[in-house]
């Protein structure tokens, strides 16, 4: 992960906000598949099963040391191999000692964004190999030297007519804006690297501790030939991932494809979990799951933030929710943007660093009635502003903005004290006054205050506050009704 700049939340979400296209495919994928799920969460007959998934996600994540050790050792005995990786860098040299000692030349990708958590695409290209993304969306992305800004749809922030000006230059094609024309054209492309690639790799959307299997969901089928053409199949899988039986597995395959795209199931649902057996028409001569860490053992030991790890990354929160809705995926500069990524990005990469995504989102609640396991991710991001207002030293949290702790800290001493506030209120108003336009507004405030005019027009504190006139309004009725009764 490079280092986020500071400036990068604002810079970025004025550049989405500013994005006609982005806004245009925000909006689609929006009113399809944001209010569809919550259409569909309404009106389904087994409503149950978000509850029954979401209990068997925490139990599976309370027993993870057996379940995962369960798993390997069902792997091995396919004749896989297992690893695990504490950090990033451990799991990206894993994959690179690989590579290098199978003589790797040319690797081809499923969508992961596992991979892309621990930058692994650039430590293979530095090695001499090519990297070829084959998720079409991941393809247009890797084509335009772009990142993705959404989990299900990373080219969402494109049109027809920008993918067809790329294709056209990339893939040395005549112009079209049709997609079943751009679909052929990069079918054409792919085919010929997908038959010659040494090596497959590809995140794992589940594991089943019970069989030993890895699970991967897909509608394009090119996950299918990542897994079964190249001489090696790598996998890349958060710890969290995993399923403890097949029925456990089934329940968050229903809610993920439903979550994700309002499918009952999707198009190809693969399972693999070692090489080629002898027999078997095709498969890889070697299979490698790397079990990724890097922060998850830490969220799984603190029951504040557990719950996250129970998310399926199905992006359903994106698609519902009103801040991700404006400002789109590139603004949280991270391989998890929205909601989820507001919670899971701060506490991978660092809750200072990532401050600006969870003091980002509405705590409006939609995320989590959308949510195909109920993961209550507004609590998780009160918690965690509450860790950037105070500090806390077992995250290694320092506090967020000094002078803006200072700055409600003066605010609770006025508002506990009569006479100060009516003293600031006053101040206030004095202080106000070269900022009131001819119309009344106060268009522009400056220093820090600047942002809250910088796109909307303010009104200016009351000449006469409303205690004031609440007392003289009343004192004058008590005393006409006082000369009522008197002339009585």
């Amino acid at each position: 992960m490079s280092d986020v700049e500071k400036s990068a939340y604002r810079r970025d979400a004025r550049r989405g906000i500013d994005d006609e296209c982005l806004q245009s495919g925000l909006q689609k994928i929006q009113n399809r598949f944001g209010k569809g799920a919550m259409h569909y969460w309404a009106e389904t007959a087994d409503d149950g099963l978000r509850d029954r998934v979401k209990k068997s996600r925490m139990e599976t994540l309370e027993n993870l040391d057996v379940v995962l050790s369960m798993l390997a050792d069902n792997i091995e005995a396919a004749g896989g191999h297992v690893y695990y990786a504490r950090t990033a860098e451990d799991a990206v040299d894993y994959c690179r000692r690989v590579a290098v000692k199978n003589e790797v030349k040319s690797v081809v990708k499923g969508k992961s964004m596992t991979s892309a958590e621990i930058g692994l695409d650039a430590v293979l290209e530095a090695e001499g190999m090519e990297v070829t993304e084959t998720d079409l969306g991941e393809f247009i992305i890797q084509l335009g030297e772009d990142r993705p800004s959404h989990i299900i749809a990373p080219c969402i922030h494109l049109d027809r007519q920008r993918i067809g000006r790329l294709f056209q230059e990339k893939l040395d094609i005549p112009y079209s804006e049709e997609p079943p024309e751009l679909t052929q054209a990069a079918r054409r492309a792919l085919r010929k690297i997908l038959l010659e690639a040494d090596m497959g790799i590809t995140g794992c959307n589940f594991a089943v501790a019970e069989t030993g299997k890895i699970s991967l969901v897909s509608n394009e089928g090119n996950i299918r030939m990542s897994t079964t053409m190249p001489r090696i199949h790598l996998a890349l899988m958060g710890i969290e991932r995993v399923a403890a039986t097949m029925s456990d597995h089934q329940g968050m395959l229903q809610l993920l494809t439903r979550g994700a795209a309002l499918q009952k199931l999707s198009t190809y649902v693969s399972f693999v979990g070692g090489p080629r057996q002898p027999g078997d028409p095709d498969g890889p001569e070697e299979f490698h799951l790397v079990m990724i860490d890097n922060g998850r053992s830490r969220i799984l030991a603190d029951e504040e933030f557990r719950e996250v790890l129970a998310c399926i990354r199905c992006g359903a929160c994106l698609n519902i929710c009103p801040v991700y809705g404006k400002i789109g995926g590139h603004a949280y500069n991270s391989p998890y943007p929205g909601p989820i990524g507001a919670v899971v990005s701060p506490l991978l990469f660092g809750i200072n660093r990532y401050a600006d995504l969870c003091k980002g989102e509405s705590l409006c609640g939609a995320c989590l009635d959308v949510c195909p396991v109920r993961i209550d991710l507004p609590r998780m991001l009160l918690a965690l502003r509450r860790k950037l207002a105070y500090g806390d030293p077992a995250w290694q949290t320092t506090r967020h903005k000094w002078l803006e702790a200072m700055g409600f800290r003066l605010w609770r001493t006025l508002i506990a004290s009569g006479p100060a506030y009516r003293l600031a209120l006053r101040c206030a108003g004095l202080l106000q006054k070269p900022f009131i336009s001819k119309s009344g507004m106060i268009k522009k405030m400056a220093g820090p205050a600047s942002a809250w005019t910088r796109d909307r027009d303010l009104p200016p504190l009351a000449s006469e506050p409303f205690s004031r006139r609440w007392k003289k309004k009343y004192s004058q009725a008590a005393k006409a009704t006082s000369s009522e009764v008197d002339n009585g």
